[in-house]
C-alpha cells in the first residue's frame, strides 16, 4: 500500500478485518447455502445472487475461529479476484474505512508466513487484520470449486439448502 486506501472493515466474533474495497463488488444479507459437494474443506456450498453461481468461502475456517451456523443476521462480502469471484460471510459489516501509511504495517514486517494478509491496520485500540483476497484461496483450491460447480451443473434435480436462521431458539 502506496498511498491511502479505503477498506471494508467485517468482524467474526468480536475481532476485526478488513479487504480492500477495491476487491469487494456488493454486501448482501445472508441466504440459504446450498452444499457444493466435491468443493474444498473451506467453501460452506454456492449462492446465486443474480443469476451468477457463487462459492462461499468459510473464513473462520481460515482464520482458525470456531464455526458457527449460518444465521439471517449475517452477511456476505461478495469480492472479485483474478481467479474467481467468492462470497465471504461475515457476521456484521461495521464500516468503509481511510487507511493511511503511518497506520499501516505491512505484513512483511510482522507476519511473513501468512499469505493472504497484507498487513495490521493500528485503529484506536483494535488491532485490524487487512487481507489480501486474492491470496485466500490457493490455486488448487479455485480448481475445485470450478470443478465442484461445474459437477454440480451437471447433475440434475433439485438442490438442498442450508438455509439461515433467525437466530432465536425455539420453545417447545
Amino acid at each position: 500500500m502506496d498511498e491511502n486506501r479505503h477498506c471494508v472493515v467485517f468482524s467474526l466474533d468480536d475481532r476485526y478485518f478488513a479487504l480492500q474495497l477495491s476487491s469487494v463488488e456488493r454486501i448482501a444479507r445472508a441466504v440459504a447455502v446450498t452444499p457444493l459437494p466435491h468443493a474444498p474443506d473451506i467453501v460452506l456450498g454456492v449462492i446465486n445472487i443474480q443469476g451468477r453461481v457463487l462459492p462461499v468461502v468459510n473464513i473462520r475456517k481460515r482464520f482458525g475461529l470456531s464455526e458457527t451456523p449460518i444465521h439471517a443476521d449475517q452477511h456476505f462480502i461478495v469480492g472479485k479476484t483474478d481467479k474467481t469471484p467468492v462470497a465471504i460471510l461475515v457476521d456484521n459489516v461495521h464500516d468503509i474505512i481511510e487507511i493511511s501509511e503511518n497506520h499501516f504495517v505491512k505484513h512483511d514486517d510482522i507476519i511473513s508466513h501468512i499469505p493472504y494478509l497484507s498487513g495490521v491496520l493500528k485503529q484506536d485500540d483494535n488491532m485490524v487484520l487487512v487481507h489480501d483476497l486474492e491470496k485466500l484461496l490457493s490455486a488448487d483450491e479455485v480448481h475445485e470449486i470450478h470443478t465442484a460447480i461445474q459437477d454440480m451443473d451437471a447433475t440434475p434435480g433439485p438442490k438442498k439448502s442450508r438455509k439461515p436462521s433467525s437466530g432465536k431458539k425455539k420453545s417447545t
